[in-house]
């Protein structure tokens, strides 16, 4: 998504290392050591947070909460070590280039969401609530074609650099959920706009998708786990137009607690279960 100042509002809106073996059969400290998880979480605004209302105060304008799905992860899965990196208004230049610090051959795990910002999910969002069916369609239209001719070489740099940081690591690449329900709702979107604001979903979930298994990494795909709970929903877990501005049509804290976290505990725990089995004796 190209940043602007409505693009920040809205976008805001819308080393612990293992030891090594110092023997060839493993020990008893060799299988405790082996038991930590080590977990970095990168990305954008539906990672770091944005929409649950509670955030750290020491994370400034990127807007990390304790609510948001990687650091109930973090806690859930016991890691020994957890670098919060996810950061509001992201792309993928920003994960690049600001995000990749705390990776090493060390890292467990890795989970990343991003990719709606260079689409452009913020002027999208604006164009339909502001400017009509005509508007939006015309607007949703010219995000799908950049995510689908553009988006895949950005996501494929940014995922060679993670696997290049931290190449034992395993990486959840997270989807993104669909928006909206469809039927009556008070809205400042027509259902056709909805309706398109959720087809761009979609769209941008398969760019990201196929780049993240041609990467080797896993997508955690959680648009199914949303089903029923999408903006106008009788139990939202998307918000809608909300105050401040910029925690519109992000998940909230029940998003990040039970349609994200499920996806990505079972993903923590599979690479703790990966990481705590004792190196076989040579």
């Amino acid at each position: 998504m190209r940043r602007s100042v409505l693009s920040s509002c809205l976008s805001t809106a819308f080393a612990v290392t293992l030891l090594p073996l110092s023997a060839p059969v493993a020990t008893a400290a060799d299988a405790e050591s082996s038991d930590s998880l080590e977990y970095v979480a990168l990305g954008d605004s539906y990672a770091s947070g944005v929409g649950t209302g509670d955030y750290i105060g020491e994370s400034g304008d990127c807007r990390r909460s304790e609510l948001a799905y990687p650091s109930l992860a973090a806690a859930e899965a016991g890691a020994e070590s957890f670098a919060f990196a996810a950061c509001a208004g992201a792309e993928t230049a920003d994960v690049l280039d600001g995000q990749l610090a705390p990776l090493s051959r060390s890292t467990d795990v890795v989970t990343v969401s991003v990719g709606g910002n260079d689409a452009g999910f913020v002027p999208v969002v604006t164009s339909c609530a502001t400017g009509g069916d005509q508007a939006c369609d015309d607007a949703v239209t010219e995000a799908e074609n950049y995510a689908a001719e553009q988006l895949p070489g950005q996501l494929a740099d940014t995922y060679d650099a993670i696997a290049a940081e931290a190449p034992e690591a395993r990486v959840g690449v997270v989807g993104y959920p669909r928006l909206f329900e469809l039927g009556a709702c008070l809205s400042p979107l027509s259902e056709f706009e909805r309706q398109r604001l959720n087809e761009a979903a979609e769209t941008l979930n398969r760019a990201v998708s196929e780049q993240a298994r041609a990467a080797g990494f896993t997508f955690l795909d959680v648009e199914d786990d949303f089903e029923g709970h999408g903006a106008c929903g009788t139990q939202p877990w998307i918000n809608g137009v909300s105050y401040p501005i910029g925690e519109s049509y992000h998940p909230n804290a029940a998003g990040h607690e039970r349609g994200m976290l499920p996806s990505v505990v079972e993903f923590l725990s599979g690479a703790q279960r990966t990481s705590s089995v004792p190196p076989s004796a040579s």
